[in-house]
């Protein structure tokens, strides 16, 4: 018997790869929450259906979502995740000698739960000392800060369900007061590629144009996600990702990455044609 992982991209379009066992299976308050071993992508992680991460490509997404904002600004000490329960946003930051407080916000216990009994890979540092864990929304717990991060990382999954208020003008506004005057915010933005996914990312880059000074957007190549272009937002009250890369903190800091330098760094922000037209 073949077992088969299908997710629906578009309409016409689907993504399918070969599973070799059901690791887990559970129904949340929130969400359907599914961990398989695959042939090809190791285990991999969905929700609702929907691929949120796999052992094989996982690295690019969290080493891009922590690494741009940390050799912008090496100065980072309190970290802020919205989302991320996997803990692979975690896992990077981690490795960050100077950070001294992470605050994860996480919904759903019970994804954080799965993800520490089948994906170690990237749940191994949610038990460091300067991560502090909470379960609930995002969007009520933003409310109650003001100029605490200086980094805000926003993994949240696609803009329905239980990620919706994470895309909102409201949030970002929110996310906005409870940075420091320096602060940056780093976000998913969807894919550019498929018209849904694409009318996602407009819509968020328009919201959080209209908060902060600062705003680009930047991209990497990850295969298990819708086209496997997936883009980024970097906004900040202060830094450029660009004009203040500081290649020689970050080089000093001799961490090993598998997707990230700042080569990467400086030419992701160089975007296609097709995508500069969408922020028109």
């Amino acid at each position: 018997m073949e077992l088969w992982y299908t997710e629906q991209h578009t309409e016409n379009v689907r993504f399918t790869i070969k599973v070799d066992r059901h690791l887990y299976s559970s129904q949340s308050e929130f969400q359907r929450i599914d961990i398989m071993e695959s042939y090809e992508f190791g285990r991999f992680l969905t929700l609702d259906g929907c691929m949120m991460l796999t052992e094989k490509d996982e690295f690019i997404y969290h080493e891009m979502m922590v690494h741009i904002p940390m050799a912008t600004n090496p100065k980072i000490q309190k970290v802020l995740v919205i989302g991320g329960g996997d803990g692979g946003a975690v896992r990077e930051l981690c490795r960050y000698p100077n950070i001294q407080e992470i605050d994860l916000v996480e919904i759903d216990e019970m994804v954080v739960e799965a993800c520490r009994l089948h994906l170690q890979q990237t749940a191994c540092k949610l038990d460091d000392g300067r991560v502090q864990i909470f379960y609930e929304d995002g969007l009520k717990f933003i409310r109650r800060k003001e100029n605490v991060y200086d980094l805000i990382i926003v993994d949240s999954t696609d803009p329905f369900g239980p990620g919706e208020g994470l895309f909102t003008r409201e949030f970002y506004g929110n996310c906005y007061k409870a940075l420091t005057d320096e602060g940056i915010l780093v976000n998913q933005h969807e894919s550019p590629y498929y018209k849904t996914y694409a009318q996602s990312l407009q819509k968020a880059h328009e919201r959080i144009k209209g908060y902060f000074p600062i705003t680009k957007l930047y991209n990497a190549h990850i295969p298990t996600y819708p086209s496997g272009n997936w883009v980024f937002g970097f906004a900040s009250k202060t830094y450029d990702p660009i004009r203040d890369l500081n290649e020689t903190a970050w080089d000093g800091l001799g961490i090993e990455t598998e997707y990230y330098n700042t080569e990467i760094h400086k030419g992701c922000f160089a975007l296609p044609n097709y995508v500069k037209r969408l922020l028109e």
